[in-house]
């Protein structure tokens, strides 16, 4: 765990590495990543959002530059991972979904109930949830499991995890690539990654006090 977010805090560097020993094969590694964060199901704790950014960032630099990388591959490559991964994820829960939600720690985390209101909220909201979903850590690896689980059609699935997808790849890359080798910004590197992580994880956090709240006036 201590790895992790040494790697989470620091990915600049960690990319900077992977850039130096492996060059373009870069690309490769870090489309590895975004794949298996959404497609393992189990994996939700992996970058994704910092690790855009970072990889924008490195693309503009003269080491990222002379080892073949650009931000625009970085783009297409973070999107057809995304896409690869919530689809993997969606077929994973619906062909055997719910025989996993019988073993732990799935029967643990996810109740029948639970089902029941996730098919009743993709009724009503299923395009929003799964693009907002992209956008926030551990909601997104989730959030194509439970269609799958909710016979949501596949067809609209693909229609917003495409929007979705592109538009988190464009935007959290390109923003890597504006801004990341900005003095400012890459002095504080560390400090703008927990940044990224606490806006994009507000949502969540929103949504737990709500709930708390809620039980306690009752």
């Amino acid at each position: 765990m201590s790895f992790l977010i040494n790697f989470i805090l620091h990915i600049d560097d960690h990319i900077a590495s992977l850039v130096q020993h492996f060059g373009a094969w870069t690309y490769l590694i870090l489309f590895a990543i975004i794949l298996v964060e959404t497609g393992a199901v189990v994996l939700p704790f992996l970058p994704g959002d910092s690790l855009l950014f970072a990889a924008g960032a490195i693309s503009m630099t003269p080491a990222g530059q002379a080892a073949g990388l650009n931000h625009w591959i970085f783009m297409i490559v973070f999107f057809i991972a995304a896409v690869a991964g919530d689809t993997t994820n969606y077929f994973i829960a619906r062909e055997g979904g719910r025989a996993l939600l019988q073993r732990r720690p799935f029967s643990s985390l996810v109740k029948p109930k639970n089902i029941e209101e996730a098919d009743a909220f993709f009724k009503k909201h299923g395009g929003a949830a799964i693009i907002m979903g992209r956008y926030i850590p551990i909601i997104r690896t989730f959030m194509p499991f439970v269609a799958g689980l909710s016979a949501f059609s596949f067809r609209r699935f693909m229609e917003y995890t495409l929007l979705a997808a592109f538009s988190w790849s464009f935007l959290m890359t390109g923003a890597g690539a504006l801004f990341g080798n900005i003095p400012f910004v890459a002095n504080h590197f560390s400090a703008i990654i927990l940044g990224i992580v606490f806006v994009t994880l507000l949502p969540s956090i929103i949504a737990v006090v709500k709930s708390l709240l809620g039980k306690k006036k009752k």
